[in-house]
This record gives C-alpha cells, structure tokens and sequence, in this order.
C-alpha cells in the first residue's frame, strides 16, 4: 500500500488509522507516532499503556538521528527490601512453544510511556499533545472491538488477565477475558489519556497519579515508589550504526541489549555473504550473536562507551508503529508491558508492567539491577539509510528475544532479496535460540539438519516469531509502501 502524504504501519488497523489521520491533517511522523501509540493503548491494551515503557528512533532529512529511551526501571528507591513479594509464574503458550513469565506487583517497574510521548512531542512535534491525545481517549471511551489477533492475546494472556480482582473487571469483565468482537472499553484509562494530553507528563512522574501507582503497588508486594517516579526521564541517545550492504543500520543503543546484538547480526553477515543469504547461513549468524549475551555483556550494558567496544571487538507482550512522512522523516517506535502484571491500579486504568519478571530481560536472575537502572530491553527501532542518507526503511517488531532476529530476517528481504515491504514481512521466519532453530513453515529444514540444527517446526506462522511493522521509501522514485505483519493484526495504512 502507498500514500503521497506519509505512511503508517503498526499493530492494529485503529492504531495505524489514528496515526494516518494527523498526517492528513498535516501533522509530521513524530506527530503521527504518537497519536499511533496512544490509540494503542485503546486498541492494543495487553501489549501497552501508560504502564508501559519503550523508544522511539526519529531520523530523516535535516534531523540528528535521536533514539528516545523511555524504556522501564528497575524500581526501589527508598523501599523496604524485604516487602517485596514473589514473583508469580505463568506459563503462555504460543500453541507449538510454552514460555514462562513471571507477574503480580513485585514485576512492576517505573514506566516509561508518559515521559517519552510528552517528550517526543515537546521536542518534534508540530501537534499540540492535547489534540493528538483527544482521539484515543475517545476510543478508550467508546470501545474497540477486539478483532481476531488481539483475541488470541487475551486468551493466551488469560492466567495474568484474571490474577487479581482489579484486572478481572478490566479485561473480564463478563467472568472471561473479552472475545473477538467484544468491546474493550475502560473510562478511567480514557480519563488518564485525557489527562497526559492537558498535563503532560508531570502528573505520572511528581503528581497524584504517581502516588496512586507507587501506593498501590507497593501494598502489594512491589517496590515501586514516589521517589523512582520523580526521578524518571526520558532520556535521548546517539543510535547504534552498522554497515550492511552499503546502507546504514540505525538502531538501539546501550542500555538496551536488542540493538546492539541486531548491529552485530547485520555486519558479520554483511561480512560473511555478498548475495542474499540462505537460511542456514542466517541461523549461523544468529546463533554467533546468541554466543555473545553472556554475563559480561549484561553487566557491560551500562558502562559508558560499551556499543563502541563490543561491536569494534568482533568486528575486525510489545507492539510497534512505524511512519515514514512525505518530507521523508521516519519515526519508528516500539513499546512494551511485557505481559503486564495483572496490577490494575484503581481509578487510573494503568495496568503496570512486568518488566522486572520477564526471563527474556532478566538473564542473570530477577532483580539483580539497582534503583534506577534502565533495563535491557529486546526492543530496537531500527531505520535503515541509503549511502547518501536519505530513509530507505522504517520499522521494528514486537517478540522478546525473537525482535532482533524477525528485524534482521524483514530487511534481509528488502536489501538481499528485493521485497517490497509486505513480501518481506510476510516471508517465512527462524529463529535460533537455546541451541533450537525454530521455524515457519517454508524455511530450509533439509539444509538445517543437515548442518545439525536442532528444529522446532511451527505448523502455520504465529506470532511467537514476531511482529514486524514496516514503511518503506522506494530509493529510485521515492514511492511509500508499508507492511503491517499479520501474525500480530498488523496494519499499514496510507495518508
């Protein structure tokens, strides 16, 4: 799909519609990503809110590539250590893989979302905040039909969604988590968006709504406080670089652990192959990146300079929205609440993370990060550039670990193999983790055992595997064509 004034793709036909709209109304991407972000707190509410955390990487002409962090914190500031409570674990399964996370207040970090969307309008956009946030408190007023993708997230979601009593009347409200075609309508978020678009963040991070959060958590079992929540901001960052194909890859840099693993992905396959490369030889990159997050490269996130040092050395639930304007400005953004808490709190409609429970995230164990640490997010909202800088692609994914190796597969695609946007996001899918390749049907299996893989064949595509959100920039006419990736209900939609 192309369109003259800009293009959005993301998770949710209402998501990238919201987004299409400021862009018709002459707003630019940033604007656009973030009227897209906040309607996904209505249209996509187990994958994000204001509970939530995540980045956004702004690049195009005249403009410094920024990547915005406004991931979660690990909480504690001030807290009685020996409160907390446990984490609860829950097992979802994907249908052909069962994965265990781990919910209830003690998951719950210092989010992030209020601060990068007040942010991220106050230093890019031309829209005032208020009239980007009015649509999407409307939907969160009115309702939006769960389709048959956010469907299935309730229903694998099921065991946190109904965890505590305050989550039940979110998501539950019937006695069953919501169904496709029901409406998921909740006035106190509505009330809250309401609230970011006339207050800005301010409220969230050193007003009442961050003492009703910090209160209520804490009562049950976490270590969120007041203090974690003053001290929080957004903070902007010089993206990752890597070389492939004589492109640059723009991406998330330290502390998030995804970018620079995808960084390293790209430049030794660039290194490794001259045409497109097989799936034997994807997996092998993957499963050479995979050997490099070891404790060292957890603890190292966080030093000063480490991006540099490691890729000079070997050198020698997550929803996304990206949008690709007219004047060729990108804005690609991801956010998470992980699988959210099941941590509702009353009168707020936030629905807190569980961050500080995710395995994916916490690989040296749960809480091993000081108050304040940024934590080491998957995520990475990647952009690529032509050799004279101009936006070739835009986009990102929503998986845990699987993000960094459905980004590299999707523009593998579109570089190696010359796939417009949806051809690429639509193509089969691997993944290598835990000495397992895992598949989509269509994948080179034969070259795979042969080469001594073990494999975990999916019978349909699914969306274990991702979901990759795209806008592609023709380099020769210029034209846009986006990708919204179907294992997650994605959507792309032209202004």
């Amino acid at each position: 799909m192309s369109g003259p004034r800009g293009m959005v793709a993301a998770g949710h036909p209402v998501t990238a519609e919201a987004g299409a709209q400021v862009l018709r109304a002459g707003g630019n991407a940033v604007d656009a990503a973030i009227a897209a972000v906040l309607a996904s707190w209505a249209a996509e509410p187990l994958l994000t809110g204001p509970g939530a955390g995540g980045y956004l990487l702004v690049a195009g002409p005249g403009e410094p590539p920024t990547l915005l962090d406004f991931f979660v914190e690990a909480p504690g500031r001030g807290a009685d250590v020996s409160a907390r409570g446990t984490l609860v674990p829950v097992d979802v399964s994907f249908g052909d893989v069962v994965q265990v996370f781990h919910v209830g207040a003690a998951s719950c970090g210092v989010p992030g979302n209020p601060a990068g969307v007040a942010q991220a309008a106050d230093r890019w956009g031309r829209v005032p905040l208020a009239d980007l946030a009015a649509p999407a408190a409307r939907l969160a007023r009115d309702g939006v039909a769960v389709n048959a993708e956010q469907a299935y997230v309730f229903e694998i979601l099921e065991p946190i969604l109904v965890s505590t009593p305050e989550s039940r009347a979110v998501f539950a409200p019937e006695g069953h988590v919501l169904r496709e075609g029901d409406l998921f309508r909740d006035p106190r978020l509505a009330d809250t968006i309401d609230r970011l678009g006339a207050e800005g963040a301010e409220p969230f991070y050193r007003g009442d709504l961050a003492a009703e959060v910090a209160e209520w958590v804490a009562r049950h079992g976490g270590l969120l406080t007041t203090q974690d929540f003053a001290a929080y901001h957004a903070v902007p960052r010089d993206p990752v670089r890597a070389r492939y194909r004589g492109r640059t890859i723009l991406t998330n840099p330290p502390p998030s652990a995804g970018g620079i693993l995808l960084a390293l992905a790209m430049a030794l396959l660039d290194a490794r192959t001259d045409g497109p490369p097989s799936d034997v030889e994807l997996v092998e990159v993957m499963a050479a990146v995979q050997e490099q997050r070891t404790p060292a490269f957890t603890t190292g996130l966080a030093e000063e300079g480490f991006a540099e040092t490691f890729l000079a050395s070997r050198l020698g639930s997550t929803t996304h929205v990206a949008v690709v304007d007219a004047d060729g400005l990108a804005a690609s953004v991801t956010c998470t609440n992980g699988e959210g808490s099941g941590v509702v709190v009353p009168s707020t409609g936030i629905h807190v993370n569980n961050v500080m429970g995710e395995e994916d995230l916490n690989p040296l164990g749960p809480f091993r990060h000081p108050p304040g640490r940024r934590m080491p997010s998957m995520m990475a909202p990647t952009v690529v550039l032509t050799e004279d800088g101009r936006v070739e692609l835009a986009l990102g994914s929503a998986g845990s670990n699987r993000i960094r190796s459905a980004i590299l597969q999707t523009i593998v695609g579109v570089v190696d193999h010359g796939l417009q946007a949806q051809d690429a996001v639509l193509a089969p899918r691997t993944h290598f983790e835990a000495g397992i390749v895992y598949t989509e049907p269509g994948i080179d299996l034969d070259g795979l055992r042969c080469a001594g893989y073990e494999i975990a064949a999916f019978g349909a595509p699914n969306l274990f595997f991702g979901g990759v959100q795209a806008v592609e920039c023709d380099p020769r006419t210029g034209a846009l064509s986006g990708a919204g990736d179907p294992r997650r209900g994605g959507a792309a939609v032209a202004a």
